[in-house]
């Protein structure tokens, strides 16, 4: 088979489709990757792709831009004659499948999360469902990563014949994700792992971690993640001076290495407002990392409150403060045994070769 995946960056393929991509390859078919050029796109190329570059202004809504985003596609498509396309994120959904249908191309999306559209309100998120509605009318499969995200997008944008499957997420490689040595507690470290705009609760975060610095003095926050100051939601620049300036965190920037910022870590935090299925939780679970997150969608579906970790009340800092300030009363078993626990979940739920089963089932049942 010739099989297209289109997402919003190179980096989110390499990231999140690698090991999709290997079984794939591995089986003998094509894999074009389509994504606007970063420097992960080599890599891609590396791997045995045929990589595809495409303009995608991922933040706002702009008519002209994004007609010369579906004609790039519709292009794409013609040339490379995909069987079929595995498309994620907001607009390769949108303008990927309308230009998929345009040539009779099977389509199989992947909606990781309902994100900003859902979130908020306004005219940019009125249109944005209308292009859902549009788009989605004739795809093959929509996959979801959690029953609430199901729900809240066939509730909202009423498509009765719309075929929906769950995925949990897009899985976890157990091999490759597992902690080298034992929990490490002393000096305790928080690691908050997100893109830093708004909605990932980065500012309920900062403000717990400020409250707490002062309590507890040798206690280190950390914060890796990319400043997006250009999203409408985006944390500016001067903003997160301010707490490292006063030593609330410490900001550790961008990598591709996550495995070894989360090795040396007490506790993964995300006080996100809402996830599809968070895998930065799914790394940390799967390195026997206890966890904090907020009882949302997405987040929840990763930790079993008390047993793996804490589940905090979205955008609230004072309950979030109080769920950090119960994982530092914990002894040092007590920790490794909830590190434990979330691994065993992760084992059992979010192995990679789940999510990649079901790809292969759903396309080998289209292209039949």
């Amino acid at each position: 088979m010739r099989i297209a995946i289109t997402v919003n960056t190179s980096w989110n393929i390499y990231n999140f489709r690698s090991g999709l991509i290997r079984v794939l390859l591995a089986q003998g078919h094509t894999i074009i990757a389509v994504a606007p050029k970063d420097e992960f796109s080599q890599r891609l190329i590396d791997m045995g792709c045929i990589y595809r570059d495409v303009t995608m202004n991922n933040t706002g809504s702009n008519p002209i831009k994004d007609l010369k985003l579906y004609t790039q596609l519709k292009t794409i498509y013609r040339e490379e004659k995909p069987d079929i396309i595995y498309q994620y994120t907001v607009k390769p959904n949108i303008y990927g499948s309308m230009a998929a249908k345009s040539l009779s191309i099977p389509v199989i999306n992947n909606v990781s999360g309902l994100g900003t559209v859902f979130l908020n309100k306004g005219i940019t998120p009125r249109i944005a469902k209308l292009l859902y509605r549009q788009a989605f009318q004739k795809v093959e499969l929509v996959f979801f990563q959690n029953q609430d995200d199901r729900k809240d997008f066939t509730d909202q944008i009423k498509l009765p014949r719309l075929k929906t499957k769950l995925l949990p997420g897009s899985g976890i490689n157990l091999s490759e994700f597992k902690s080298e040595q034992e929990l490490v507690t002393t000096p305790f470290t928080f690691l908050m792992i997100a893109r830093l705009i708004l909605d990932k609760g980065i500012i309920e975060y900062l403000d717990a971690a400020r409250e707490l610095k002062k309590t507890h003095p040798e206690v280190t926050f950390q914060l890796l993640g990319q400043l997006d100051e250009g999203h409408a939601r985006g944390l500016s620049a001067s903003t997160l001076q301010t707490y490292i300036d006063d030593g609330s965190v410490s900001y550790l920037g961008t990598s591709d290495q996550v495995k070894a910022t989360i090795e040396p870590c007490s506790c993964v935090v995300l006080p996100s407002y809402r996830e599809g299925t968070p895998k930065t939780l799914l790394e940390a679970s799967a390195m026997s990392k206890p966890i904090v997150t907020t009882d949302v969608p997405g987040c929840r579906e990763v930790i079993i409150d008390g047993q793996n970790g804490y589940l905090c009340m979205v955008k609230n800092t004072t309950d979030l403060q109080k769920k950090l300030e119960k994982m530092l009363s914990l002894d040092h078993d007590t920790l490794v045994e909830m590190g434990e626990a979330g691994r065993k979940l992760v084992e059992k739920k979010f192995d990679e070769s789940i999510i990649i089963n079901h790809y292969l089932t759903e396309t080998y049942k289209i292209l039949s």
